[in-house]
């Protein structure tokens, strides 16, 4: 009995990292956070209790956007944070296939274009975006930061490595975020903030 007890003890020990490095801390859904990402200011807004908290420059698909499979496009309308990924690893970790290499990159490091820092998974919740899951579509860091403020991604939303960082801490799964093609100036919570910030709009923001 004994031995039983230090086995399962050992296969615990050996099984509770992994499944802490690779999901979401906490267990209950996010209801009162929201990230509004403007296609045409290439910003997103965070937005928490109604209240625009802050903003990050991105990097939607430089192909366009749609939820057709294969296209490598953005997807449109309300998605959500379905899983975390990437918990307590290194701002510049590399990912594939959503575990980590190993491998540390600094922002801007040259001929590199992989999956870093951390991965907040998507899910459609409209019937024209329900493959969104299933099509892989991340919010994610990028380490060609210099892209960042134009479309430039195969589908995702890439974010700076310290952004998506912070943004990470920030939000749980179960998260809304929407995704439009108008400025975020076009919505009240985005108006709030620049006003705040004494901006005429998001672009000067780049």
């Amino acid at each position: 009995m004994r031995r039983r007890l230090i086995r399962m003890a050992l296969a615990a020990l050996l099984i509770v990292p992994s499944a802490i490095s690779l999901s979401s801390c906490g267990t209950g859904k996010d209801d009162r956070n929201k990230m509004l990402v403007s296609v045409r200011d290439q910003r997103m807004l965070l937005v928490r209790d109604g209240q625009p908290v802050k903003s990050y420059p991105i990097s939607t698909s430089k192909f366009g956007l749609s939820s057709r499979s294969g296209s490598n496009h953005t997807p449109l309308g309300k998605l959500e944070v379905a899983r975390k990924i990437g918990d307590g690893y290194p701002k510049g970790m590399v990912f594939k296939s959503r575990r980590p290499t190993g491998e540390v990159l600094k922002p801007n490091a040259p001929g590199r274009d992989p999956i870093v820092g951390r991965i907040l998974w998507l899910s459609g919740k409209q019937s024209h975006n329900r493959n969104t899951y299933g099509r892989c579509i991340y919010i994610h860091g990028t380490p060609e930061e210099w892209r960042l403020g134009t479309p430039a991604s195969y589908g995702c939303i890439r974010m700076s490595m310290k952004d998506v960082v912070d943004l990470y801490n920030r939000v749980g799964e179960g998260a809304e975020v929407q995704v439009f093609r108008k400025s975020l100036m076009e919505t009240s919570a985005g108006r709030e903030y620049a006003r705040l910030h004494s901006q005429t709009n998001f672009v000067s923001l780049r």
